[in-house]
């Protein structure tokens, strides 16, 4: 049994908000995030929690990428090198622009 919403539906201005450009938002009074707050944060893509450690993947990837990451690995492990490469990749975004379009998403998605 499904229930009924209660709300009258978004009262956003959904055209003016995707007009807007990153420097048009005012983020002044927004508090900084401290280190005590990211120990207790949970990384989550896709809306959903991602659990520590690691996960067994197969992929195929290009026999060029393979042999670069081998030739640089010298005494480690070249997936090890893959792994870091992507998570560095993942890092080097702009968090900043990153953050506006999920909010962004999130919004639209919830209403």
């Amino acid at each position: 049994m499904s229930k009924k919403s209660i709300s009258r539906g978004s009262q956003t201005e959904w055209e003016r908000i995707e007009a807007m450009s990153d420097e048009d938002i005012d983020t002044s009074e927004i508090p900084e995030i401290t280190g005590e707050q990211m120990k207790g944060a949970a990384l989550r893509f896709g809306g959903k929690r991602v659990s520590k450690g690691k996960v067994r993947v197969n992929i195929l990837l290009d026999a060029e990428v393979v042999a670069y990451f081998k030739s640089q690995a010298g005494g480690r492990g070249y997936q090890t090198l893959i792994n870091e490469a992507l998570k560095a990749s993942m890092r080097d975004r702009d968090l900043e622009a990153t953050v506006r379009r999920i909010v962004r998403e999130e919004l639209r998605a919830s209403g």
